[in-house]
């Protein structure tokens, strides 16, 4: 489909595009070109009398390449021709979208389901690692305090540090691990890498600090000589 026709058809008005749709355009196997064309089809109704010369004309293409569009729609299984007689009895040709709409409510429920279970497998792998440590099976109110840290975007990697710090201060509660997650925030520590490195500099601080009262020590001890 050429540049200059999908404008002209976008500003007629002629094809509305769900975000969905585009997002999950892709899993559909055809090129764009087709997917507008199919777009455009979609904003006709499910059935569409197949009149070449009237959907060429509205596209400003030529019939060789609706009929191209058409070719590769029908070998993605995305839409069908039947054969309707209509009130004269006269059997007319109909484009139909039911496989389209079919195999698109089938990607979208399977990502979908997709997302739920990882998020659930990714909950759940904290849950466990949580009544591991603690020693006993969350409550209600406990459970609600992850979902919470879930929805902080503390990221899954940070909630399983913030656990390995309040067993290792043997603190091994959710008050704590709140708290810790809270001042990792707002020191802008946001992964295990960030923990890490603030655990380093923390060290070399106070490596620093103990040098320097040493160095006092050692002049005191002078002074005391020279007297």
């Amino acid at each position: 489909m050429k540049y200059n026709s999908v404008l002209e058809v976008l500003k007629d008005g002629e094809i509305v595009i769900p975000i969905y749709m585009y997002k999950n355009y892709s899993n559909l196997k055809i090129s764009l070109d087709s997917f507008i064309f199919l777009m455009y089809l979609r904003g006709k109704g499910n059935l569409i009398l197949f009149d070449l010369p009237t959907l060429s004309n509205s596209l400003g293409l030529t019939s060789k390449v609706v009929m191209n569009y058409m070719n590769e729609l029908q070998m993605a299984g995305l839409i069908d021709i039947k054969v309707i007689k209509n009130d004269k009895g006269i059997s007319e040709e109909y484009i139909t979208l039911d496989n389209f709409y079919e195999k698109m409510g089938i990607n979208i429920v399977s990502k979908a389901s997709d997302d739920i279970n990882d998020s659930k497998e990714d909950t759940d792998d904290i849950f466990a690692v949580l009544e591991k440590e603690i020693g006993k099976q969350l409550s209600p109110m406990e459970i609600e305090i992850v979902k919470a840290w879930k929805e902080c975007n503390y990221s899954d990697e940070l909630i399983k540090e913030a656990i390995k710090e309040a067993v290792f201060s043997n603190v091994p509660s959710l008050r704590y691990i709140d708290k810790v997650l809270y001042t990792w925030n707002k020191e802008g520590i946001k992964t295990k890498d960030d923990v890490i490195k603030s655990k380093k500099n923390f060290r070399e601080k106070k490596k620093e600090s103990k040098n320097e009262k040493l160095e006092i020590y050692d002049s005191d001890d002078w002074l005391d000589s020279n007297d």
